[in-house]
């Protein structure tokens, strides 16, 4: 036996048993220490461990039908060596992300993955050493081996092939092995998929949450069926004509909700300074370490008399994250369900976005205001196809090492700088200003912040209440500039959280300080925790904190209707919060749902509220089951129906009375300061910027703030970068004023 087991370890499948092994481990591992993949029976935990053996055959076993033994360790070794890489990479995805890589996210990455140095490095642990260890050292064993190879060919001596101390003879295997491996293999994956349905039914077909498929099938049948998912997109959207939106028209037209009277047009003809607030969860607002308020300043601004504000409004964003709730706040539809709506379709989809609805409508002006890379998330492309006139990225901003967070410039010099820009908008604008500083990995210094730390034994926690406190501090210093430049008095100010900061994996070292136990922490509460800010401030409204139920698709027609604007004809797929005929179902990118009474977590029901809250719902009527059954069938429906607009581009093929479609190869965002100090320029007397208002001074240069960075660098408000200033000048705008700050500025890039 002992002969056997020998002989076995010193072959060709013996090599190709020790990756297979290897593999197995590795994965089994990685499934119970760094997925949530939620086993609920033992059947489910048996099909976990053995998942991962019919793919490792599979792929692994590729390298036997070599017959040159070197080639059957380098095949077999490239082969192990993806099926590492595919779960080492997934293992750091949903560390940030809470899900898993698709093929539309690989396809996108050249798009998303700038700037995420820091960030990425951060999402690194040190039980990912026991996912590339064995290849460290395989790799070692390797170059020792070519070294040792290099060194008997100068001394004209045979060459010695790395096989890992394995003797590999390079005789022909035995016939049919590789075929034979193989097709165990395959055997191994069919069972486990037959077992799998019996469980789960409908797996594959019924696919509402990614993890399922993984915690049944593995990483790499996940990858495959991603990608033949993927290509049938494709292959619809090439087919997609008009009569598909039929389906669409009719959905959204039913369901569209009547504006408040009390509300519509109750901000007509105002500004709209959108203020989007990175990770901002609404578990903040009202939430004190140490006896300090992390928002001080939102918490005064939401018991104003002129604040309307939301305390259940939920995120609804997929793996597009922050690109999903811009794509929902501008357009009112949702993201897409595998992949970021912005980076793969932003290019070339048409749109019915705010921008261009305002524009066409009544005339605004409309800006982005991001001090990050202008092609992050495919932002300068989709923002051109929704409508933008204007986006200012990092470019315009001129900052210096030390002022930059790992997405963009920091918050306070981010609305500082900003200013110098609204100012020059002419009237009414509508514009977005997006802050970073607030982004894992959370990065202010002390010098920026003296906020306590909150004292668990997560550090990501700890510095997530910080860099909210510092974010919270630069919209007090914003305001106070709104209201001394005189924009405020005309300005709608809307801010909403994006998405989580806290992901669901680090939820249980939150839990303490919010109250609740580590212990019994569940499903209900991850969902509870996607809650969201939605604020509006503006002089005269009619202020007050709702509780009613909405979500970031509800954003877009809310705000038009505030404008006085009926969203009717348009394809949106939220209503409005104000409407009385609002409907308080929120849809969650994966299928769940949340009600005023409810919450719905891979169709098992909770209750919201009471000394019951949290609990499953059981014993529930038969009007309630039929109730809950229609939310479900029309969280399912919308949600098809906007991939459905989205992935088919069909928008292409409806055009609302009085909308022109916008052409984004019409705006050059490279030139957005020329055009915007020519626009002002050409107008003159008639030029209805704040800064042709207050008599052409720049009361951005009197912008206040306790940054440290602009304690003796105040020049940089109102000066802009000297490449930006000498571009427009190239263009045929000699701006004296421009030249003459640009030349003098101590912050030129």
């Amino acid at each position: 036996m002992k002969a056997k087991l020998h002989q076995l370890t010193h072959t060709r499948l013996g090599f190709i048993i020790l990756l297979i092994l290897l593999m197995w481990i590795k994965t089994v591992f990685a499934y119970f220490v760094d997925f949530s993949l939620g086993p609920e029976d033992p059947l489910q935990y048996i099909l976990m461990i053995i998942n991962p053996l019919g793919a490792s055959v599979i792929v692994i076993s590729v390298g036997l039908y070599f017959k040159r033994a070197r080639n059957v360790v380098i095949a077999g070794f490239i082969a192990y060596l993806a099926l590492s890489a595919l779960l080492l990479a997934n293992a750091l995805y949903y560390r940030e992300f809470t899900d898993f890589i698709t093929i539309n996210t690989v396809l996108a990455l050249p798009k998303v993955m700038q700037g995420l140095g820091a960030s990425g490095s951060s999402m690194m642990a040190f039980k990912d050493l026991v996912l590339i260890l064995d290849i460290i050292i395989v790799a070692v064993v390797l170059i020792a081996y070519a070294a040792l190879n290099i060194w008997r060919y100068i001394q004209h001596e045979q060459l010695i092939w790395p096989t890992f101390g394995i003797h590999l003879d390079d005789k022909p295997a035995q016939y049919h092995l590789p075929q034979a491996t193989t097709v165990v293999g395959i055997a191994l994956f069919m069972v486990t998929l037959a077992v799998s349905e019996l469980n789960r039914p409908q797996l594959l077909s019924r696919t509402f949450d990614r993890s399922y498929i993984v915690k049944y099938l593995g990483f790499a049948p996940f990858t495959i069926y991603d990608g033949i998912k993927t290509a049938q997109t494709n292959t619809v959207r090439s087919s997609a004509d008009s009569a598909d939106t039929d389906k669409v028209i009719k959905f959204v037209r039913k369901n569209y909700a009547q504006p408040s009277s009390d509300y519509f047009g109750a901000a007509k003809g105002k500004n709209v300074i959108i203020i989007h607030l990175e990770s901002f969860q609404e578990f903040l607002i009202g939430q004190k370490i140490n006896g300090r308020e992390v928002t001080p300043f939102l918490n005064s601004l939401i018991k104003d008399k002129n604040t309307l504000s939301f305390s259940n409004m939920f995120n609804q964003v997929g793996l597009g994250k922050t690109s999903d709730a811009e794509n929902m706040l501008e357009s009112g539809t949702f993201g897409i369900n595998n992949g970021s709506l912005f980076s793969t379709l932003g290019s070339t989809n048409t749109f019915q976005s705010a921008p261009a609805i305002l524009d066409q409508t009544a005339g605004y002006t409309s800006a982005v205001m991001h001090g990050g890379k202008g092609s992050f998330w495919n932002r300068s492309d989709t923002y051109q196809n929704m409508g933008y006139q204007y986006y200012f990225d990092g470019d315009y901003y001129a900052h210096s090492t030390d002022m930059d967070t790992q997405y963009g410039i920091k918050d306070k010099l981010m609305f500082a700088e900003s200013a110098k820009y609204l100012e020059h908008l002419q009237q009414p604008f509508y514009a977005k200003i997006i802050t970073t500083s607030n982004h894992d990995p959370y990065t202010i210094s002390a010098e920026d912040s003296d906020f306590p730390d909150a004292g668990t034994d997560d550090k990501t926690v700890n510095s997530y209440f910080k860099t909210a406190n510092y974010l919270d501090s630069a919209l007090k210093e914003f305001f106070t500039y709104l209201k001394e430049s005189g924009l405020y008095k005309n300005s709608l100010i809307m801010m909403y959280g994006d998405h989580y900061g806290i992901g669901n994996s680090r939820n249980k070292d939150l839990a303490p300080l919010l109250g609740k136990s580590a212990e019994t922490w569940s499903d209900f509460d991850n969902v509870q925790m996607q809650r969201i800010p939605l604020i509006f401030n503006m002089p005269g409204l009619k202020g007050g904190q709702k509780t009613t139920y909405g979500g970031e698709i509800d954003i877009l027609p809310t705000l038009l209707h505030l404008l006085g604007l009926n969203t009717k004809q348009y394809v949106q797929f939220g209503t409005d919060l104000l409407s009385p005929s609002h409907k308080q179902v929120v849809a969650q990118r994966n299928g769940n749902f949340i009600t005023p009474n409810y919450t719905v977590v891979n169709g098992t029901p909770y209750v919201n509220n009471g000394a019951e809250s949290g609990r499953e719902a059981t014993n529930l009527t038969p009007a309630t089951t039929k109730r809950l059954k229609a939310d479900q069938e029309h969280v399912n429906t919308e949600l098809r129906l906007s991939d459905t607009v989205a992935n088919k581009n069909l928008l292409r093929f409806y055009t609302p009375a009085g909308f022109t479609p916008v052409n984004g190869t019409d705006t050059d965002f490279n030139t957005s300061l020329q055009r915007l100090l020519t626009v002002e320029r050409n107008a003159s007397a008639s030029s209805t910027s704040e800064y042709s208002k207050n008599n052409n001074e720049d009361v951005a240069g009197k912008y206040k703030s306790d940054a440290p960075e602009l304690k003796n660098n105040r020049s940089v408000l109102t000066e802009y970068p000297a490449k930006v200033a000498k571009q427009a000048v190239n263009k045929g705008n000699p701006l004296e004023q421009m030249i003459r700050r640009a030349k003098t500025s101590s912050f030129s890039n």
